[in-house]
């Protein structure tokens, strides 16, 4: 069975589409239209969260996964659990620290203009950490550093390991690192370790990686990761879309009689490193059709995995030509 007796919940919402206007996910404007009012997209995603906690009702806690940089989505979440009277013990919530959101609530930018800015210093930790909890405190399970790299120097920066370890023990928040890029396999190994400052356990209790059908070179390092303890979480799970324009992704689907998305959601489900999974969904339909990921998961697991390898052959692509493609998305 996909759903196992972990409290923790395998299917979850990402609110980097609904927490501003602008994202590089495909055809946001025959969704969402091109009226995104702060009031429009907290009201969508109002609607989202209801369709999660409906769903979650009958798997497990409705989980959300917010970002500093998703414009106001711990804005939107904290005020959402909070008009509700949504008790901490019955949502899981996540998020991240490490970009600050700059585009002003545009949804394009001027050519290279960013939407948003890294900064992995510890006055920026320190900073966001108490924005964070002003947004969602009493609600946060697990707090990442959003896109660790080599570049961006957090895996050498004692300061802020030590800054991070002791709001773990202080707030009692799990930490986590979220990864992206080409490299991202060989910064999830060189996360694994790192200690916590002062303590002999590991740094990070969590990852959250991308990894989807075309992009799969992760999956060795993850399962390295499960092995060694790490929850393992999936962002980007049908790649910004492009995962539902694949001709066998569309084959496989019919030949299943399930959705393309849940199909895609449901291979990664299925992965021997048993990974959480977000879901980007914009409507409370597509969450809903994200959802039925569990039963193609569980198709797949009872074939002895022969299916899975053979969709997850089909689909593959070579990780170089994906970030490039991912990398020239537009916002929209």
């Amino acid at each position: 069975m996909v759903i196992t007796s972990s409290s923790l919940p395998r299917l979850g919402l990402g609110m980097a589409a609904l927490g501003r206007p602008g994202y590089i996910n495909l055809d946001r404007s025959s969704i969402l239209g091109t009226e995104r009012t702060i009031d429009t997209m907290q009201s969508q995603a109002n609607l989202v969260m209801d369709q999660l906690f409906q769903l979650s009702s009958s798997t497990a806690l409705p989980w959300l996964d917010c970002a500093r940089s998703y414009g106001l989505s711990e804005k939107f979440v904290g005020e959402y659990l909070r008009s509700n009277k949504i008790a901490p013990d019955d949502v899981h919530v996540s998020s991240k620290w490490g970009y600050t959101y700059v585009a002003e609530w545009n949804i394009e930018l001027n050519d290279g203009q960013p939407h948003e800015v890294k900064d992995h210093s510890v006055e920026n930790f320190l900073k966001q950490v108490e924005q964070t909890a002003e947004c969602l405190g009493e609600y946060v399970d697990l707090y990442q550093v959003h896109s660790a790299t080599f570049d961006s120097g957090i895996l050498a920066n004692e300061e802020v390991h030590a800054a991070l370890s002791k709001c773990r023990r202080e707030r009692g928040w799990k930490l986590g690192l979220s990864v992206s890029g080409p490299q991202q396999n060989d910064v999830l190994r060189e996360a694994m370790k790192l200690k916590a400052k002062g303590e002999n356990i590991p740094l990070f209790d969590s990852v959250q990686c991308t990894f989807n059908v075309l992009e799969q070179r992760p999956a060795d390092a993850l399962l390295e990761a499960r092995e060694s303890g790490m929850d393992i979480i999936i962002k980007e799970g049908l790649a910004n879309g492009r995962a539902l324009r694949h001709p066998s992704v569309l084959d496989y689907s019919e030949q299943l009689e399930c959705s393309p998305d849940a199909l895609a959601l449901g291979c990664i489900l299925a992965q021997p490193f048993s990974p959480r999974v977000l879901s980007g969904a914009v409507t409370a339909g597509q969450l809903a059709s994200n959802f039925d990921a569990y039963k193609v998961a569980e198709k797949l697991q009872e074939n002895d995995s022969a299916l899975l390898e053979e969709i997850m052959a089909s689909t593959l692509v070579a990780t170089e030509d994906y970030w490039a493609e991912r990398s020239a998305l537009k916002w929209n």
